[in-house]
Order: structure tokens, then sequence, then C-alpha cells
């Protein structure tokens, strides 16, 4: 689908957020997909068979010249192909982690600045209903939170394999982490102020100074306290994988999932059942003065859907030339908390920041 002026995209990566991503730019009429890239030759949808496919990025976006480059491939390649694009002219679209270190992220940022190209980062969750609604509800609670979240994922096959690859450069508590500490962050504006990790190894298929399972703690200037958790793998439980509770004073708010979803399922990673709002208040007596409220979410949109809102999100920030430098700023913010979560693991210390 065309219009008078589509902005032309060059999407780059075509695993499963790629062609989800890829899917969105070829159905929407702001855009016009003029390339994509993948390593190996890559198994497409039938809709998006006829774009060509370049193995190489540089070569693609040198010959393409997009105006748009979406960046969907492994994170270690991230700063270098956005950086590429920006000094060249293009907005960027790219998938988090913004980069797989805190020197890389701030220098694709300011390279953004400096060309005045808009970076989006793909924060799936800013665009689901549920996500947006539980951060209202939760911060209609007040502070200070407890915020419990975790993302175990069981993981074989295919699956396996890619989380094997990402963990050549990117541990499961940095990949995962930013999405869930970027809500932590929109529930409470109080800076972060150090942060605890462990971790542990526990398959000899990775590299040998890399760990498949980890958790962390942050700890605010307000006195919320965050705990997150990750693990990939065949070994991990599908017991109490997805938790998503934000505590206060005064309730607290849940997120509830479909008890027969599975963990390697992505669908999962972001759909929910229903919204669990609990207050704290009590009678007289002593028992609860209100009953739960359960906001149902079964008609919230899939992860495709998801996708298409991103992309929607970033055709808006070009064509009307959104501000983009709080979104820039919390990208660095969630991605440096789960660095220093990886520092506190390998040094045993916790880490100020």
């Amino acid at each position: 689908m065309t219009n008078a002026n589509p902005v032309s995209v060059l999407v780059a990566g075509m695993g499963h957020m790629g062609i989800s991503h890829a899917k969105a730019y070829h159905q929407q009429a702001g855009y016009s997909v003029c390339g994509l890239v993948n390593r190996s030759k890559p198994d497409l949808p039938e809709e998006l068979k006829d774009y060509p496919v370049f193995s190489d990025f540089k070569v693609a976006f040198d010959e393409l010249q997009p105006q748009l480059a979406s960046i969907s491939t492994y994170s270690d390649s991230h700063a270098e192909y956005a950086i590429h694009a920006m000094e060249a002219g293009a907005h960027v679209f790219i998938e988090k982690p913004l980069a797989t270190n805190v020197a890389d992220a701030i220098r694709v940022v300011d390279c953004a600045k400096a060309n005045n190209r808009k970076l989006v980062v793909g924060y799936i969750l800013r665009h689901h209903p549920s996500w947006v609604r539980l951060i209202q509800e939760a911060r209609k609670l007040g502070g200070p939170y407890v915020f419990r979240m975790n993302l175990n994922q069981q993981s074989s096959g295919p699956t396996w394999e890619t989380h094997q690859r990402l963990m050549d450069t990117t541990p499961p508590i940095v990949d995962c982490g930013v999405h869930y500490v970027d809500v932590m962050c929109q529930i409470t504006d109080a800076n972060p102020i150090e942060v605890r990790g462990m971790g542990l190894r526990l398959s000899d298929q990775i590299a040998h100074d890399m760990y498949n399972y980890g958790h962390f703690q942050i700890l605010f200037e307000d006195g919320s306290l965050g705990w997150y958790e990750a693990g990939w793998g065949p070994m991990m439980s599908e017991s109490a994988y997805f938790v998503k509770d934000v505590v206060s004073p005064a309730g607290s708010v849940s997120i509830v999932v479909d008890p027969a979803a599975k963990s390697d399922d992505v669908n999962t990673h972001t759909k929910t059942s229903l919204l669990k709002v609990h207050s704290s208040q009590l009678n007289s007596d002593g028992s609860f003065l209100k009953q739960d409220n359960n906001i149902s979410m079964l008609d919230e949109p899939g992860h495709d859907e998801l996708c298409a809102r991103e992309q929607a999100y970033m055709l808006k920030a070009i064509t009307e030339d959104i501000n983009l430098d709080r979104h820039m700023r919390d990208a660095v913010q969630s991605l440096k908390i789960c660095i220093a979560a990886d520092e506190s693991v390998r040094s045993g210390d916790v880490v100020k920041l």
C-alpha cells in the first residue's frame, strides 16, 4: 500500500520481530518498503516475498538510500547500523536494547540529535493498552512502590538457538529487562540510585562467561524497590514465569495471564487476561473495605497489531516532528540500570548510579 509521499524503509533483521515490523510497513499507507536485510536466506511470509533481500546492511542502505532504517538485528550491531543510517540522513526505528553498553547507547542518541533524525526504540509495552492502564492505575495508588516483575522462558529448538545467539553479547536480564525497568521508571518519577544483581550459568551450551538466569533489585530515591528476574533455556520452569505486580501502601495492581499460556510464546509476553486492582483499605472489623476490581483486557491487540502501532507512532514522529528527547533519555536510563545489574552480577558488588 502506498500514498503520494510514503516514507521509504529498509528493514534489517528477519527474525520474529523484524518480520512483524516489515508486515506493519507493508500494510501501512505511509510507508514503502524498499528492501529487506538478513545475513542468511530468510523464511518470509507471502506478503513480503516480492521485496529485494540483501545480506549486508550497509551495502543495502548505501544502494537504496532509504528515509527510515528499521533495525531488528542482534543487539551487537544496533549502534553501528543506527549511526551509519542517521549520519547518511535516515531516521531510525531500533529494537531494544538500544545498544549492548551505555556508551554506545549515548553515541546513538547524540548522533540522532546532531543529525536532527528521529530515533524510536522498540519499547512495545508503551503502545500496549493493558500496560498503559497498569501504569495509570499504579500511579493513582501513589508510592513508594514495590515492583515485582519477571519473564522466564522455557525455550527449546529454534527459540533456544536464538537465545544462545543473543547471549553471545547480552544476558537475559538486559535484553528483556529494559522493558520492565522502563515501566518501573514510568510509574515512579524518582531516580534510581543503586542496583544489586545475582546470576547463574545453568547451561554449558552458552559462552563460558555468560549466565542464562539472573535477577536484580533497584533502589529508587523515593524508597521504591524494584525486582526483576529473567531466565532462558530448556531447564527453566513454566511455573510463575510471568509475574507483574506493583504494590504500594494503598494497594496493588497485577497483570493476570491465561494459566494455559506458554512462556516461549511471544504473544504471552505482552498479552493479558485482566488487570487486578486491589485496595488495602480496611473496615473497622479488619475486613477489606473494597472488593478487587478486575479490569478485563480480553480484546487487547495481538503482537503484530502492537508492532503496527509502534510503526504508526514512528511515522507520526517523522511527519509531525515529535520531540523524542524524553523517549531517548528513558531508553538510555533503562539500559543503564540493566547494564549496572549485569555489572553487579559479575562483580558481586552493589553498583551505585
